[in-house]
Order: structure tokens, then sequence, then C-alpha cells
């Protein structure tokens, strides 16, 4: 990939796909609080037209290539190297979330060093961040080292039917080809349906029986139609989707295939996701309000 292609991939975007939301948002630019650091105030602009990015707390900024040396705390090459094998595609809105993913055609250049239990004192903290239950996340997900470039990076792994991985960390969201979605098939007529595994681990975390039920983690909503075979063999299928159009897109589309949904994100309506819910993280005050409910049972 060319240099001006990979500086033309959008921060906004990349930013949104990495959990990373404005905390007030105008029609040419959003301001976020800074992914360097915890802030009350919002100071690390991103201009939507330039595409290039401000800290105001640091004075630092420039393009993606830029974000992602700081973020990385890699050097230019590197940098280029990171965004280079990985794919950016789109569905067919423009505000669906884009996919981050390593690329097939380049897994040569990508190495898995090794696959462990989780145990990593970052991985570890950064889940206890996320409010999830320690025990749950050793049950589901492994630790994975692993190489791009010369560069060495270990991660969360959660593992797809496909045999690939999730990855996640707190400053990375990808994936190890080939990607799938995950189905735990434990023979109940009802069926849990969660866009990513956070919220899987989240629910799981909050209500420990659950881990009885059948349950599909998308890993991505592009995955959708995959699941539906899986999904329709359910007299029940309970969705815990994210409060954003592209969750509601696919509700929609479940719901015109005529199954049996129970829409549950209106149990957390005040929230993104299931696992914002859990860490009492609302959406953004200007976001438009909808009625409120009990939630999801602690």
């Amino acid at each position: 990939m060319h240099e001006n292609d990979i500086k033309s991939i959008s921060i906004r975007d990349f930013l949104k796909n990495q959990n990373v939301h404005p905390a007030k948002e105008y029609s040419t630019y959003g301001m976020y609080k800074s992914p360097f650091r915890d802030e009350e105030t919002a100071s690390f602009k991103v201009d939507y037209r330039a595409n290039l990015w401000h800290d105001f707390g640091s004075g630092e900024g420039g393009s993606i290539i830029d974000l992602i040396m700081k973020m990385q705390q890699c050097n230019f090459i590197q940098a280029k190297q990171f965004l280079s094998i990985c794919s950016f595609g789109h569905s067919s809105t423009e505000n669906d979330l884009y996919s981050f993913q390593l690329d097939n055609s380049v897994s040569n250049s990508l190495f898995i060093k090794e696959t462990k239990p989780l145990e990593h004192p970052k991985l570890l903290d950064f889940l206890q961040r996320r409010k999830i239950n320690l025990e749950t996340a050793k049950t589901f997900c492994k630790e994975i080292h692993y190489q791009i470039g010369g560069r060495n990076y270990f991660a969360l792994g959660f593992p797809n039917d496909a045999g690939g991985y999730e990855l996640r960390n707190p400053q990375f969201k990808g994936c190890l080809p080939p990607k799938e979605i995950t189905t735990f098939d434990r023979q109940t007529r009802t069926v849990n349906l969660f866009e990513g595994f956070m919220d899987y681990l989240s629910l799981l975390t909050m209500q420990a029986r659950q881990a009885d039920v059948s349950a599909v983690v998308l890993n991505s909503i592009t995955n959708l139609e995959k699941a539906l075979p899986f999904l329709s063999k359910h007299t029940q299928i309970n969705a815990f989707l994210d409060n954003d159009e592209s969750g509601k897109r696919a509700l929609k589309q479940l719901q015109n295939n005529k199954l049996p949904i129970v829409d549950y994100s209106k149990k957390y309506v005040e929230y993104k996701d299931v696992n914002d819910y859990l860490c009492g993280k609302k959406l953004v005050e200007n976001q438009p309000k909808i009625i409120k409910s009990k939630g999801i049972k602690r």
C-alpha cells in the first residue's frame, strides 16, 4: 500500500474501531478524550475533512501514521508496515464500522510465536478496567504472542469457529485470520447473540449462569448472515447488540427474517453496549435520549 493510500485511511473510523469515540462531535471535526492519558475534558481533536489529529494537551499531531507511531510506540517504517498489512473494508453504508483485520494475503508477514493461558499482568489489568471477571476471561480467552514485520505484540485471543482469533489489547482491536463467528452449542432452546466477545464476557460476569446457554459471537456485524443457520435452530434469540446504527440494522434484518428475537439492547438503552453498561459508561450527552429501563440484572 502506497504511503498516500495509508494516510487516506480515516482516523475517525480507526478510532471508532478501537472503541474510542468523540465526547463532542460536529459536522467537520470531533473532540475526543486523549487516547494517551486519562482526562476529564476532551483535548484531542480529529479534523474529519483534513484527516488529521491534534492533541492540545501535548501539542502533538499529524496523520494516521503519526498516530500509530505514538499509540504503538514504534518508528515511521514500523507504523507503515503495521497499516500496510491491515485491511480496512467497509460495507454498503458509510456509517458502518470499519473492520480492522489482518489480511490473509499477507499472512506470511505474521508469525504466531506462542499461544498460552491468559496470565500477562497488562492484559489482566485491561480486563479488570473493563470490569470483566478474570476467571471467566481465562476460560474463554488465550494469550497470543505474535510478530508483525519483525515487531513483537501480544493480546487477548478469543477463538472463532474457523481456527482464527479475535485480538484485543488496550491499543488494538483486530483478528488473526480466518475471520469467522464463534458459536457455543449447549443444546438449549434459547440462544444469546453478541457482536463482540467483550460483551459476551460482560454478560457472563453479571450472570454466570448464562454460560449454560447457547451463544453466538459475531466478531463483526458483517458476519450476521453466517450466524443465521445456527440462530434459526432456536426458539428464542436474545439479541445483545450495540445501541448504534449498525446494531439497529442487524436487529431489523433478524426481524425481517421472521426470527424469534428478543431485543435486550432496550435493557441498556443509555449505553452503547453490554460492556459499557457493566462499566457504567453512558453514551455521550448529545446522543438522542430513549426511554430508560431497569437494565440487565447484575
